[in-house]
């Protein structure tokens, strides 16, 4: 038996770079699609690209997906690629959905033309509960997103059920909850309030400007998490699963561990912004991972602290480099 073959799209994302060294770690041949661009980011995979292969294909182009999975021949397909910044889908939601909705659709269909057999892991999300109607959040509970990204990814997710029950193809969802590392976007809050307090503890900036402080996130650490993925496609059946930590803690919260960690109040520095907020903010996601610890035998290590404190660092360490404030 050869060596297993993976293909990742959304391989330069957060997400996909951890995959990758998790599954390169596990003796895969590892594929990452990706996009063809003007401009390239491959800053977090570049430490692997001698050991992974990129191949150019498209969400937004059925036949690019067909002519991948021909070429490749994957015996497992990660889906993580989408436009997943949920600021962005209220103003681009069509192509939000052509992303992050109808892209899922093109890639499963490419699967069920091209070898049915091929194991699918759909990205899905904690923002398709919204509005959350009860709490904590499981596999049952009944969703209402709030956004166009949350709308997306709801169809997203149950496209992906609808392909497992119409054509019998081993195709599941992980509802993964806020995962974040020092890999995350800088758009996202949480690399924005790590990255500010760092900066600000080093004299390269004054204030911060946040949004909605009290809207409380099930956070968890990214590597961990791509190891829920790959344990999805290792069971005997497919089925859907929340994964998180159980816990939940505010903005608030992580901006006092953030700037404590550094000797600061973050009191002094945090500033309130109202163009920051959400034209519908969804203001509690608590995740109850039972079926995920039960079933794949996975459960978080990484404290909600230890996150915050990993983050800082980071930050830290790379603006001691890089004090010019326009460096990156």
């Amino acid at each position: 038996m050869g060596q297993r073959c993976a293909l990742i799209t959304g391989i330069t994302g957060q997400d996909g770079s951890y995959l990758a060294e998790h599954l390169l770690a596990r003796d895969y041949r590892v594929v990452g699609m990706v996009r063809r661009a003007s401009t390239e980011s491959f800053e977090r995979i570049a430490h692997l690209v001698d050991r992974i292969e990129l191949e150019q294909a498209d969400l937004l182009d059925q036949l690019s997906l067909v002519n991948l999975l021909q070429r490749v021949r994957p015996a497992e397909v990660y889906n993580l690629a989408a436009q997943s910044f949920v600021p962005t889908s209220f103003s681009q939601p069509l192509l939000t959905g052509e992303f992050t909705a109808l892209g899922v659709t093109r890639m499963l269909e490419a699967v069920r033309l091209v070898d049915p057999e091929i194991r699918f892991y759909q990205a899905s999300s904690s923002e398709m509960f919204g509005k959350v109607q009860e709490t904590p959040q499981t596999e049952q509970t009944p969703f209402y997103p709030r956004s166009p990204y949350g709308v997306a990814k709801l169809y997203g997710h149950w496209i992906t059920i609808n392909y497992r029950e119409s054509y019998g193809i081993y195709a599941c969802s992980g509802i993964l909850f806020n995962h974040e590392s020092p890999r995350r976007g800088r758009e996202f809050v949480t690399r924005k309030i790590a990255e500010g307090a760092a900066r600000i503890a080093l004299g390269l900036q004054e204030d911060l400007r946040l949004g909605n402080l009290d809207a409380r996130r099930d956070w968890g650490y990214a590597p961990e998490y791509v190891d829920a993925m790959w344990r999805m496609l290792q069971q005997d059946a497919p089925a859907d699963y929340v994964v998180g930590t159980g816990e939940y803690h505010s903005c608030r919260e992580f901006c006092e561990i953030a700037f404590g960690h550094l000797g600061l109040d973050y009191r002094d520095h945090v500033r309130l912004d109202p163009e920051l907020l959400r034209p519908a903010e969804v203001e509690t996601l608590l995740a109850d991972p039972s079926r995920a610890r039960e079933s794949l035998g996975w459960s978080p290590t990484t404290s909600f602290e230890e996150l915050v404190r990993i983050m800082v660092d980071a930050e830290t360490a790379h603006w001691r480099e890089h004090k010019d404030p326009a460096g990156r």
